[in-house]
This record gives structure tokens, sequence and C-alpha cells, in this order.
């Protein structure tokens, strides 16, 4: 099995920008009755190239979110987005989401639903096409698209990797 290069970048070093991708009230049941408290999943990007997401669980939503952020900001990726769109087609999986996320040209915009639209807006990709299948649960549909960001490879990263010119990885 292949091992993944994640580009790990540092979040103190950019402008981010947060997405709240979903809200949810959790109870937990104690025989005094039940205790209401929140889990939030937050992606922060710079709409340039780099993404994160992040969980957070607290009694208050805006205590959630700001977890959140805060975790988002310590799983920061490097994308490769050239032309506002990315390199190539690339499947994506984590537990039962699946993804497919496909280059578009020009002025197609961002075509995805849910979970999968905030995490590419925020890496900067404003042309694409993407399919989400299987779970539709945000949890896995975030995790499968960064898994599938954080695997995308640039020509100039492909010709460093195989110690080759660049002409000759488009030309064989």
């Amino acid at each position: 099995m292949s091992t993944i290069n994640i580009k790990r970048v540092k979040s103190s070093e950019i402008e981010l920008k947060d997405r709240l991708v979903s809200i949810q009230r959790v109870a937990k049941v104690t025989k005094g009755g039940r205790t209401f408290s929140f889990s939030a999943i937050v992606v922060v990007g710079d709409e340039n190239g780099v993404v994160g997401y992040g969980l957070g669980k607290a009694k208050e939503v805006t205590e959630a979110i700001a977890k959140g952020i805060d975790d988002a900001k310590k799983n920061l990726v490097k994308v490769p987005v050239i032309n506002g769109t990315v390199p190539h087609e690339q499947y994506g999986k984590f537990s039962g989401g699946f993804v497919l996320i496909k280059p578009a040209s020009n002025g197609t915009g961002v075509i995805a639903g849910g979970a999968m639209r905030a995490v590419l807006e925020s890496a900067g990709v404003h042309n694409v096409l993407a399919k989400s299948k299987g779970s539709s649960n945000p949890h896995n549909v975030v995790k499968a698209t960064v898994a599938a960001l954080a695997q995308m490879r640039d020509a100039y990263t492909v010709a460093q990797q195989r110690g080759v010119d660049l002409s000759k990885v488009f030309n064989g």
C-alpha cells in the first residue's frame, strides 16, 4: 500500500475563513433527566489551496463552534489548485462516505452538495464537478473530501517525485 504525503500547513502564517458545516444537539440521559450539549463540524480555509476540518463539542453552540475552529486550524492540508480547479479526477473515502471530485472548465462553478461544497469553497476551488456516494453523514463526507483533496498532485510534484523533467510527465 502506498503512503500518502499530506502537506501540513501552519495556521499562524495565513488568514483563514471558517464555515459551519453542521451543528447537532446531542442528549445524554441521566437519572435526573436529559442533559443537552452541541457538536459542531467546522471547515476552515484561506480560499487559496489550504483547507482543514474540525469537530467541537460543548454545552453552548458558540463554544462548540469555537472549539471546532481551533481543531480545524490544527488539521490543515495544502491542496493544489490550478486555474481555479483541481488537477485531476480523484476518489476519496472515509468510513461509509465516498466522494468523486473531477476538474471542470472555467465558468462551471462548484457542482457539489452540502458538506462537500463547504470544503471545496474553503480550499479555493471555483470550478469542479463533485459527487457524494454512500453515506450522507456530514462527518464522513467532509473527511472523505479532505482525504481526496490531500491525495491530489500537480504536474510539478509528479515530476519531482519521478525525478524527471516537467515536459516528460506530459509526453511520457
